[in-house]
């Protein structure tokens, strides 16, 4: 064990600098800041995955660590989209998914906001042309803010909801 600490102390710091991103943050238009102005200062959000390969679930989680603490912007998870203000789509729609994301957007409260996340989500991304994709979020539900990425970086992610929120 102190062969290791020992070790890890003379080599010292062996990670670079975090690259910027490269994908552009998404324009947020009136509707979306009208709708939420109407909420207030905190944004409650309800994920559901419709497919994904949890490359953008693991973003999303990122973002409540201490690294990102999104809560301290106003942004809470819900476990309930009947508590949620903001649904956050990730994947493309499966065929077995479908009738859930249209009960989970059915159950959300208005007003409420639609973002799809990840390149999936937005277009299907690597599933296009599958047999059990029936097609991108917005093929189903109104979508507000699309957040392009393969997963999006949770930098990116706080930005655009940072920018859903109008700040």
């Amino acid at each position: 064990m102190f062969r290791i600490i020992r070790k890890s102390l003379k080599t010292g710091k062996v990670t670079g600098q975090y690259p910027a991103p490269t994908q552009p943050q998404p324009e947020v238009s009136d509707t979306v800041r009208e709708k939420a102005s109407v909420l207030g200062r905190s944004l409650t959000i309800r994920e559901v995955d419709t497919g994904s390969c949890n490359g953008c679930e693991m973003e999303m989680n990122a973002l409540m660590n201490p690294v990102y603490d999104a809560e301290r912007f106003g942004i809470h998870i819900a476990a309930s989209p009947r508590h949620a203000d903001a649904l956050v789509v990730t994947g493309p729609v499966t065929v077995n998914m479908e009738r859930a994301l249209k009960d989970v957007y059915a159950a959300t409260p208005d007003p409420k906001l639609v973002i799809a996340l990840g390149d999936c989500a937005c277009d299907c991304g690597m599933f296009k042309g599958s047999y059990a994709v029936t097609g991108p979020v917005e093929r189903h539900i109104p979508v507000d803010v699309k957040i392009a990425g393969c997963p999006p970086r949770p930098s990116e992610i706080l930005g655009a909801l940072r920018k859903v929120q109008g700040r």
